[in-house]
């Protein structure tokens, strides 16, 4: 079987192997698209609820501690499916091509997919791709036994678009159907066809970004409930949406109720107790088409958003479900990235872990087994709005801003422990920390030829 590559590693070993390939659990990973940390009930969120998603809480895991590979969603998406931090990720940004699609990542790229398909599941991605446009090296057809979805994260930004995609075959909307409802319905199939034998759905929905689109009877009750922004007009990529405030409960409540149907189904089917389902978001609550993020406290306790590396950029939910296996109401605090859910689908599916990846597996955590490996660091970089670098390691966190301009801009330093909004800064109190996290920062970035501090290219659109 062909072998790929992880740019620009290529070694492979064991990490850690707690589940025998006679026991591969089914693994369903649903990523949601900027949803804040505090934007499912079960982390907080007191103006809607979701009890659907609030069901793999109560009946698994929740963790505390846990962030986005990226604040924006190519490059935490390219984080995800190859178990990288953003260092050393190929794609660190949203780079775009023309007519539709993003830049491909190198087609001998290791992912996630690629590794479960060799270690005999059957792969299944729904929603949306942004890494590689149609026809491209990494079109998702290639990691993917199948993939139903956008292609291209720009046509992403309509819910009622012109065409979707089936694997290579472009399917054509008449622009009358929400396309989230599709994207489940391709979902829930694949589970009925594929029961059999091990399988991987990647379920990357596209609610709540923006547009802020939903089917009328899923607004109505929101607008009668919240009618002081009747008036709002949310404005974006070319659609208006009133009421917008209205619209994103409803859509958070529609993707709730999908949420749903999938335990349904896993129940029906006799799947639970042979199926892991893992929920989060790619990044922190974005602030476009007329969501206010602050009206929700999407952000809980941290400051930012979409787009900065502030905790309210990047921490996000995780909850993991698993009936018999992971404690029912479990909390943890274990430190974690969306660079580790490589490696734990690994371990969960008794194969091996590529050896020098940024991720550690955190099964040990969701079995409540010793020998959790904790990261030494986590790091982050992005290269718009000024450039910025964070890392956390232990309780203090390391922002940077404005590095676009100087490498040597100041750097900030936080105790989350006592401070998780980030609103004093103790870089003048703690050279010390200074100094580690300069240490860090040159540790972990790898130099990319694609993504440079300071380059007017790391924004530039590309045609294919």
């Amino acid at each position: 079987m062909k072998k790929f590559l992880i740019l620009p590693l290529a070694v492979f070993g064991s990490l850690f192997l707690s589940v025998s390939a006679a026991e591969q659990p089914n693994i369903i990973y649903i990523l949601l698209d900027d949803a804040g940390y505090a934007d499912l009930s079960c982390y907080g969120q007191k103006k809607f609820s979701t009890p659907n998603i609030d069901r793999l809480a109560a009946e698994g895991m929740k963790f505390t501690n846990h962030y986005s590979g990226s604040t924006v969603c190519a490059p935490t998406r390219c984080s995800l499916l190859t178990g990288l931090h953003t260092g050393r990720t190929f794609v660190r940004g949203n780079r775009e091509v023309e007519p539709e699609g993003q830049s491909p990542m190198p087609a001998d790229i290791v992912t996630m997919p690629r590794l479960l398909s060799e270690a005999g599941y059957t792969t299944g991605a729904f929603g949306k791709w942004g890494l590689g446009a149609p026809g491209s090296v990494s079109d998702p057809a290639e990691h993917f036994d199948l993939f139903y979805g956008y292609n291209c994260q720009r046509q992403a930004h309509d819910y009622y678009p012109t065409h979707l995609w089936k694997n290579r075959e472009k399917i054509e909307l008449n622009k009358e159907v929400y396309t989230h409802d599709l994207i489940m319905g391709e979902a829930l199939d694949f589970v009925r066809d594929n029961k059999e034998d091990p399988f991987f759905v990647y379920l990357a929905v596209a609610i709540p970004h923006a547009a802020m689109q939903v089917p009328e009877p899923y607004a109505k009750p929101w607008r009668e409930k919240f009618p002081e922004f009747e008036k709002k007009i949310g404005k974006y990529a070319g659609t208006e949406v009133s009421n917008p405030i209205a619209s994103f409960a409803g859509m958070m409540t529609l993707l709730d109720e999908g949420v749903g149907e999938l335990l349904a189904l896993l129940d029906e089917l006799e799947l639970d107790e042979d199926t892991i389902v893992m929920l989060s978001s790619d990044n922190g609550p974005h602030q476009e088409g007329g969501h206010a993020p602050d009206f929700f406290d999407s952000n809980g306790p941290f400051r930012g958003h979409k787009r900065d590396l502030s905790e309210g950029g990047i921490r996000t939910h995780m909850l993991a479900r698993w009936p018999g296996k992971i404690a029912a109401g479990s909390i943890t605090d274990h430190v974690s990235a969306h660079w580790d859910v490589l490696p734990t689908t690994m371990d969960l599916a008794g194969a091996e872990a590529p050896s020098e990846i940024s991720g550690v597996s955190f099964l040990p955590t969701l079995l409540g087994e010793d020998g959790q490996v904790e990261h030494e660091y986590l790091y982050w970089e992005f290269y718009e709005r000024g450039g910025k670098k964070a890392a956390r390691w232990g309780d203090w966190k390391a922002l940077q801003l404005e590095v676009n301009k100087s490498l040597d801009s100041p750097i900030e330093i936080y105790d989350l422990s006592r401070d998780p909004g980030e609103e004093n800064n103790l870089a003048e109190l703690r050279p010390d920390l200074v100094k580690r996290a300069k240490e860090i920062f040159a540790e972990a970035h790898v130099p990319s030829p694609n993504w440079e501090f300071g380059q007017a290219k790391n924004k530039k659109k590309r045609k294919p």
